[in-house]
């Protein structure tokens, strides 16, 4: 029986191997593009992959770097509000970037939401407070679209969690061990640095602009929203496109899980948990049977 469960699982062992460097050989590195696409074949996309970023979240004892929220939110206030909502935040939650009540009112004040009825059956504008949410730059998806060349922005409350760019087997095994969650933020920053120029021959329609990292198309309506020197920071930060992006990645991943600080303690906390008890439960077993004949 050892013998037989010892085969299975060096056959598993050498199946998992062999994949993973078959698929190396297949896989461009981190950032590079197809190595080939056969004539007439459709190519995959995203033509390249998102590189592994740094990021302070990162693996089982990651969490938030305020600071860094902080100036993410600015770039997304002072840039990508101007067409990306974020209808699921509430201002109320930017406490939790190290703002208090005062600051968040402040902020708040700086919009109007839509409220009302009024006793005259009348909806009417007023200044936000805590408690109302990112107001939408559209009255609606059609108005969005019309304004973007006919592709209405996604909202961004929960984007950095919906466009995950899928590894593949092997890695998303590797992935299961490494506790790789990052691939949103990952995606975000490849595509707001990733414009480039087109290769020779590749015809750009009108309206549309190149970036290889973009998951649907090598082709997207947004133009390059970034700039070096666009937004300015207070704290000394670079204000660069490469640090801008990542700033805004990482606030886009608080909009999405607010609450992975708390997760991954309470995580933590349950595998000690769970070690402790498989320690108890096996010496419990020895005591039990270490006086009965086997």
């Amino acid at each position: 029986m050892k013998t037989l469960v010892a085969s299975i699982l060096s056959l598993a062992v050498a199946a998992v191997l062999g994949s993973a460097a078959l698929a190396q050989e297949a896989t461009p590195a981190n950032g590079a593009g197809p190595a080939h696409h056969e004539e007439g074949a459709t190519p995959h996309y995203p033509l390249k992959e998102p590189k592994e970023e740094e990021w302070t979240f990162a693996g089982p004892f990651g969490h938030y770097d305020k600071a860094q929220l902080q100036r993410g939110l600015k770039v997304y206030t002072e840039v990508c509000s101007a067409c990306h909502s974020m209808n699921l935040v509430p201002f109320r939650m930017l406490d939790e970037l190290g703002y208090n009540e005062a600051q968040v009112k402040a902020f708040a004040a700086n919009y109007e939401v839509q409220d009302g009825p009024n006793a005259a059956g009348e909806m009417f504008t007023r200044k936000a407070v805590p408690s109302d949410h990112f107001p939408a730059p559209f009255a609606n998806a059609e108005a969005a679209a019309a304004s973007n060349n006919g592709a209405a922005p996604p909202d961004f409350s929960l984007i950095a969690k919906a466009r995950e760019v899928e590894r593949g087997f092997p890695q998303f095994v590797f992935d299961i061990f490494t506790q790789y969650q990052e691939n949103g933020p990952d995606y975000i920053h490849a595509l707001l640095t990733g414009y480039e120029e087109p290769p020779a021959g590749f015809q750009v329609p009108q309206g549309g602009h190149y970036n290889p990292y973009f998951h649907a198309a090598a082709v997207l309506a947004m133009p390059k929203p970034l700039s070096d020197g666009q937004v300015t920071y207070d704290d000394g930060a670079p204000q660069t496109v490469d640090q801008y992006s990542k700033d805004v990645s990482s606030f886009l991943m608080w909009a999405a899980e607010p609450h992975l600080e708390e997760r991954k303690r309470t995580g933590f906390m349950v595998m000690v948990f769970l070690a402790i008890f498989t320690v108890l439960i096996y010496l419990t077993k020895r005591s039990v049977y270490a006086n009965k004949e086997h």
